[in-house]
C-alpha cells in the first residue's frame, strides 16, 4: 500500500509542477501581449484563485502516467498524455462550462492551438520531471 501511495504522490507532484509551468507560461504570454497580438482572448491574471485549480487539475491529470506507454521517450509520452486534458478543455470546458463555443473559438481562432501547446508544456514538464527523479 505504501508503494502505491508513494507512486500517486510522485505523479501528483509531477502533474502539479506541469500545471504550474503551464499556468505561468499562459500568464506570461498574456502579459507580454502575445495572445492579444494573435487575436486570442486569453490573458489571465496570476492570482491564487486562478492558479490553484490549475495546479490541482494538473496533478490529477498526471494519473495518466500510471499507464506504461512510451516510458523511454518523455517527449512522446508527455505529448500523448497531454491530449487528454486538451480534449476535455476544447470539447467540454470551453463549449459547455465557459460557453466560449466549440474548441473555445469565441476566444479567438488560434485558441485551440494555444490549448494544445500549453497542455503539451504540462505533459512534457511532468514526463521529464518523472524521468529526472528516476520514476520512469
Amino acid at each position: 500500500m505504501t508503494g502505491m501511495l508513494r507512486r500517486f504522490a510522485i505523479l501528483f507532484s509531477a502533474g502539479a509542477l506541469g500545471g504550474l509551468v503551464n499556468s505561468v507560461a499562459l500568464w506570461a504570454l498574456g502579459r507580454l501581449g502575445v495572445t492579444a497580438a494573435l487575436g486570442v482572448s486569453l490573458a489571465p491574471r496570476l492570482v491564487p484563485m486562478w492558479l490553484y485549480p490549475r495546479i490541482v487539475w494538473g496533478g490529477l491529470w498526471a494519473s495518466l502516467f500510471l499507464f506504461p506507454i512510451l516510458r523511454r521517450s518523455p517527449f512522446k509520452r508527455g505529448f500523448l498524455y497531454s491530449l487528454g486534458p486538451t480534449a476535455v478543455q476544447l470539447l467540454v470546458v470551453f463549449p459547455q462550462k465557459a460557453h466560449k463555443g466549440m474548441f473555445g473559438l469565441d476566444l479567438g481562432t488560434l485558441t485551440p492551438l494555444f490549448v494544445i501547446l500549453l497542455n503539451l508544456v504540462w505533459g512534457i514538464t511532468a514526463a521529464y520531471f518523472l524521468e529526472y527523479i528516476g520514476e520512469e
